[in-house]
């Protein structure tokens, strides 16, 4: 069996929600929010954390619109993870990623985290949110 993990990335124009699995590419987690600093600097850092921290997958939510149909969003994250993937070396897949956010608030609401808190925890909930949806579709 080969050791690794698959990461998971909420690519936003101010915070980047970041996951990780375990090695075994089991279970995901909320790993970090990384506050955006300029697209080389933010490719550079993940690729350290890459590095770091073994792993073979990357899966970016998707910012689909309703419809399904991809807006400008969904074109700049395509944008993002092909610089990424060429930077890394490593492959970048997408999910979809529509209402994540609204699942990792509504999570977070229920477990009765404060306002301030939420919104430093959203963006690493919404990854792992994204990472287990991933999991679940591809991983069985």
């Amino acid at each position: 069996m080969q050791y690794g993990r698959i990461m998971g990335i909420d690519y936003g124009k101010v915070r980047i929600g970041i996951a990780l699995t375990d090695l075994l590419k089991i279970v995901a987690s909320p790993y970090q929010v990384y506050k955006s600093v300029s697209r080389n600097a933010d490719i550079e850092y993940l690729k350290k954390l890459v590095i770091e921290q073994q792993v073979e997958k990357i899966v970016m939510g998707l910012p689909l619109n309703m419809d399904g149909s991809e807006g400008e969003r969904a074109i700049k994250t395509r944008i993002f993870g092909d610089m990424l993937e060429k930077a890394t070396n490593v492959p970048v897949v997408y999910q979809d990623e529509r209402l994540s956010s609204v699942e990792a608030e509504n999570y977070l609401l229920d477990a009765d985290v404060r306002r301030e808190k939420r919104k430093n925890l959203i963006d690493k909930v919404a990854a792992c949110i994204i990472l287990e949806d991933y999991l679940k579709t591809y991983c069985k």
